[in-house]
């Protein structure tokens, strides 16, 4: 195994929580995962159930599957390799806080053409001693919200505790089912660990189901809260199935040195991992992250962790509409990103650094039709939260590619070769300007100003000189930009007045001329005024 372990979620010593963007980001912003389709495998559950345990096998699977590509019998390996991956170990304390996700994402082509980035998360247990009931329902609550698959590891039982624990998600997807009209979640696949009842229910999900089926049926004699809880579960999650695991052995349960070696596991227990790991992550099974009926793609992710850890940080549980507004808002943030991701690949090919410069009218029907195509695609995109919620949105989008333009503006600009040889040729002109009269007044005998006009040719080739310098070595960048702004000021007041005057004077001349060379031909009936509109004109 080449990855590790990352602490995405930490929980500090006041039981708040603290999300590492920096390494959740420089695992789901790697150029062959982002732009992937996610299943996000979660495993959540109280302490001290073998959560991280089983974990592991996830990992000897999926590694095992991307050395030979094909889903083989042998992926759990030799009897006497220990078990190695999320950290884990026997004993009566916890090992796992906050929430951590594996560093390897594993990269699956689905049978359908999907491209899959499969990440798998292991969460710190709940209730135990060191933790809040609050710090409990957060853990469970944020692997529930971002994953695909929410595996719930109970030992021994379906109990009611156990379901009365998804209340808050069948408050929040009752919500989101009347906002969207679609199921929010994906998959939650109960796992009973221990099971001691064959006789009753077999292991594996033929059992399961017969025990699920029990535990969620409706009777006239059940209180309409526990009726309402049940109803919702089904109408929450596409997918609801049981696993029933038996138990691993007295060796795995009473031995401080066992390391995971499957010589000291239950041929049982290895019989179902057998069954129970392919049935979650072969890639005919694999379950894709949904939000608003959206896939969401690695990317995305991080804006939903981020919404997420947000809402929970206070020191009560967030309310199901809260989650609902943190849904939406999240689900807005990724398609602005995907909007301006559009944007600024049009106008990458449009006036990117390999293109050339364009006028300024261009750019700016360029920029205008590249918007249009970029806002489009926001609106098209399924969102949660309605149309004021989705029109506040559109505008921080249109503000946003209003200040992306003026970037690609001034990119542009500096393509233009005649504004970006401003500066020299305005200096070089003012000391050939200069040279010009320091000679004249030293003719005459005006020695003061033909100093003065040397002074100043000197000064101009001295700037000069600083503005090459500053432009090859690319140091003293604010002293060049004060040279650039002292040539465009004697630009703009002195030569370019001059300048146009000159242009303008030349232009009545010519209307002069063929105004006289009209009149005096006699074929032609127009007007000198006429005439020099028409030239002016032209």
């Amino acid at each position: 195994m080449s990855g590790k372990a990352l602490q995405i979620i930490t929980t500090l010593e006041d039981h708040s929580f603290v999300l590492n963007e920096d390494e959740l980001s420089e695992v789901l912003m790697r150029d062959d995962v982002k732009d992937r389709y996610i299943c996000v495998v979660s495993v959540a559950g109280s302490f001290r159930k073998g959560k991280s345990f089983l974990l592991d096998f996830f990992l000897r699977y999926m590694y095992a599957n991307q050395v030979v590509n094909h889903e083989t019998g042998d992926w759990l390996g030799n009897d006497n390799q220990p078990l190695t991956g999320f950290s884990w170990r026997g004993g009566s304390e916890r090992d796992t806080t906050g929430i951590l996700m594996w560093s390897d994402i594993f990269c699956v082509d689905t049978p359908n053409g999907d491209k899959v980035a499969v990440i798998l998360l292991d969460t710190q247990g709940t209730f135990d001693s060191q933790s809040t009931v609050r710090e409990c329902a957060t853990v469970f609550a944020l692997s529930t919200m971002v994953s695909s698959v929410q595996i719930y590891n109970l030992s021994q039982n379906i109990q009611e505790d156990d379901l009365q624990h998804l209340q808050l998600f069948t408050e929040y997807g009752r919500l989101a089912l009347a906002d969207t009209g679609t199921k929010p979640f994906q998959r939650l696949q109960f796992l009973v660990r221990d099971w001691s009842f064959p006789y009753e229910a077999d292991y594996g999900a033929a059992g399961g189901e017969l025990i699920l089926k029990r535990r969620l049926e409706i009777s006239d004699r059940q209180h309409p809260e526990l009726q309402s809880l049940r109803r919702h579960i089904s109408s929450c999650f596409d997918d609801v199935s049981c696993f029933l695991m038996p138990h691993p052995g007295l060796d795995v349960a009473t031995n401080p040195k066992f390391d995971g070696r499957l010589k000291d596991i239950r041929t049982e227990f290895k019989q179902n991992l057998r069954s129970l790991v392919p049935m979650l992550l072969s890639p005919e099974n694999l379950v894709i992250k949904k939000i608003n009926g959206q896939k969401v793609r690695a990317k995305d992710l991080i804006q939903y962790f981020q919404s997420y850890v947000a809402i929970y940080k206070g020191n009560e549980l967030p309310e199901p509409k809260s989650m609902l507004v943190a849904t939406a808002e999240a689900n807005h943030l990724t398609a602005i990103a995907a909007a301006k991701e559009l944007y600024n690949q049009l106008m990458q090919d449009v006036c990117g650094g390999t293109r050339p410069y364009l006028s300024s009218a261009h750019l700016e029907s360029e920029h205008l039709r590249v918007k249009d195509k970029a806002i489009f695609q926001f609106l098209a995109k399924r969102k949660m939260g309605g149309e004021e919620f989705t029109e506040r949105f559109r505008q921080q989008l249109d503000e946003d590619i209003e200040t992306m333009f003026e970037s690609y503006r001034a990119h542009n600009e500096s393509k233009n070769i005649f504004k970006a040889a401003r500066t020299p040729a305005v200096f070089f002109a003012v000391a050939v300007i200069f040279y010009i009269l320091s000679g004249i007044f030293g003719l005459f005998g005006l020695y003061t100003f033909a100093n003065f006009s040397s002074l100043i040719m000197g000064l101009s080739l001295l700037l000069l000189v600083l503005w090459s310098y500053v432009r090859y070595s690319g140091e003293l960048t604010a002293f060049g930009n004060k040279i650039d702004h002292l040539a465009n000021f004697l630009w703009d007041n002195f030569m370019k007045p001059v300048y146009q005057g000159c242009i303008s004077k030349g232009i009545q001349h010519v209307a002069t001329q063929a105004t006289e060379h009209a009149v005096g031909g006699s074929s032609s009936r127009c007007s000198t005024a006429e005439l020099n509109g028409k030239l002016k004109s032209s």
